[in-house]
């Protein structure tokens, strides 16, 4: 396992615009006794060697409770990294799948890392600039190596960028009077991390409301997304996380997060001792840019602007904070009012990150 999780940072050493994930994250991600994803999901990790030395990795995982509320007998590919070679991917690829072919599974998609809630993707526009906090940045060989093994595109995942040059603030404040015109009684409150707790809930029951009829979703369990959310409230900023109520009742909500990947670039292999932590502190001041993460609005708000006003309060804070840039990510290709807003509000089309699928 030390071998799968250290693969990355020799793979990657020479690429400039990769981001080195902190390895104590990557080792509790992957620890099955520690994440509550792998409660409801089998997975196998697989490393490849070439002349004695760590070439190549995958993970085959089949979550049980997604494919139950899919109805399907799909699993997943994911933590795939390989050197340039055709005879090495062919081998990792075919490993992963029989694995899931052995265990009753009769489609594989991919990369998923391991679950919808976590990396997903790999990244096929976008390599001149680095990937912001949560999101990959891989080889731009693995869209021919994927493709070469039998794998075709499945959905694209898009990265929308807005920047202090860039919004179009005119458009924003016109579209708050309308929403407020619309929905008098509507208030966007910042989350209480006093009640951390709570929030969760109401944030968590929104996000299961919102993305039901999405591609790729699953309910997110209470213990999951329980998990998630303690990772995140080491780095969330009160200003740019909000909830959008109507009288007493959440209808949405925002998270906008900052970028630690401008600090983490700073840390050699992702490893916080002995020196890594000094330089994370020190260049964590130093973030200009964010990264709104999740967002949602309950059905029967959709299509009200709710996700506009959402977007302006971040913007509107960011800015106040000296944030000049936020990455929308991500939004599926076939999300298109998410899109709309997103371009309305200035956004233009950043990255481009594919999910790949092959029937087994």
């Amino acid at each position: 396992m030390k071998a799968f999780l250290n693969l990355p940072y020799s793979l990657y050493q020479n690429d400039s615009n990769w981001v080195p994930p902190l390895y104590i994250q990557q080792r509790d991600l992957l620890d099955r006794k520690k994440n509550p994803y792998f409660k409801e999901a089998d997975a196998e990790f697989f490393l490849a060697k070439q002349n004695g030395k760590p070439a190549g990795r995958i993970a085959a995982v089949i979550n049980h409770s997604w494919n139950k509320y899919q109805n399907e007998q799909t699993g997943f590919f994911g933590f795939f990294e390989c050197e340039e070679s055709p005879e090495l991917s062919k081998m990792l690829i075919n490993v992963a799948c029989e694995w899931l072919k052995d265990r009753g599974m009769n489609k594989v998609i991919g990369p998923v890392n391991p679950g919808m809630m976590y990396e997903i993707g790999a990244l096929v526009e976008g390599h001149d600039k680095p990937n912001f906090i949560m999101m990959p940045w891989t080889k731009p060989y693995y869209d021919d190596m994927l493709k070469s093994n039998g794998f075709d595109k499945e959905m694209d995942l898009l990265a929308y960028m807005v920047t202090k040059d860039t919004v179009a603030m005119d458009r924003i404040e016109k579209a708050e009077k309308i929403v407020r015109y619309r929905i008098p009684d509507i208030k966007i409150r910042p989350v209480n991390m006093k009640k951390f707790d709570e929030e969760i809930i109401i944030i968590r029951d929104i996000f299961n409301k919102a993305w039901a009829t999405n591609w790729g979703f699953s309910p997110v369990g209470k213990e999951e997304f329980e998990h998630i959310a303690k990772d995140l409230k080491q780095i969330i900023d009160i200003d740019l996380a909000h909830i959008a109520m109507v009288g007493d009742k959440p209808i949405g909500f925002t998270v906008a997060l900052p970028d630690m990947n401008v600090a983490l670039k700073k840390v050699k292999r992702g490893r916080l001792f002995p020196f890594g932590l000094i330089k994370l502190l020190w260049y964590k001041r130093k973030i200009t840019q964010i990264r709104t993460a999740l967002m949602g609005v309950i059905p029967e708000y959709r299509g009200k602007g709710v996700d506009a006003l959402l977007h302006r309060e971040t913007i509107v804070r960011g800015l106040a904070k000296g944030y000049i840039a936020s990455e929308l990510s991500w939004l599926l290709e076939t999300n298109t009012e998410m899109i709309r807003v997103a371009e309305k509000i200035g956004g233009y089309k950043d990255k481009v990150y594919r999910i790949y699928g092959k029937s087994l």
